[in-house]
């Protein structure tokens, strides 16, 4: 089977609101996608940025993954939440994005968005925290349902990402 390798880091995250962000991540794929090794999910560490408004995470990522078409590239998905000085947290962004299919180091910068609700739930999110939150995952990459949503935008989550493509040619995989 064709292999690919993902080897990189959740750099960080610029220009969100709240202060004190970590970052919730996962890496969804296609049913013919096999991960070898690696986890499909983490947390990053939260982080308080002290000068500027970069919050640093460094989170490494390294997956090994066999496939046997290219139909269902794996794309990561990103939650990015804000802890408050009670240790409460409230979401701050959603955003994903597609792993690039070039071998090689990638810069990625992920945009971020959150969904506003109703006037009520931004007057409560703005004086106990807390706000609306996706019933299901699914919605953030699909544009079938988001469509719906009021959102607002969020800060930019800046990824790091090396590729590494085994064995395409010998399988019949072609990118």
């Amino acid at each position: 089977m064709a292999e690919v390798h993902v080897i990189g880091q959740i750099m960080g995250a610029t220009g969100f609101s709240e202060s004190s962000l970590f970052c919730k991540w996962g890496i969804h794929t296609g049913a013919a996608w096999k991960l070898l090794s690696g986890i499909r999910e983490g947390q990053t560490q939260v982080d308080t940025p002290q000068v500027g408004d970069m919050a640093y995470w460094s989170h490494p990522i390294d997956l090994h993954f066999a496939t046997k078409g290219l139909q269902g590239w794996p794309r990561l998905h990103l939650q990015v939440w804000s802890q408050d000085s009670f240790g409460r947290c409230q979401l701050a962004g959603y955003g994903f994005c597609h792993v690039p299919s070039s071998p090689g180091t990638h810069q990625l910068d992920c945009p971020t968005w959150r969904p506003l609700g109703s006037w009520r739930e931004q007057l409560a999110r703005a004086f106990v925290g807390g706000g609306p939150q996706l019933l299901h995952g699914d919605a953030i990459y699909s544009g079938a349902d988001r469509y719906r949503l009021h959102t607002a935008a969020g800060g930019t989550v800046h990824l790091e990402l090396g590729l590494l493509l085994r064995h395409f040619e010998r399988y019949g995989v072609e990118c």
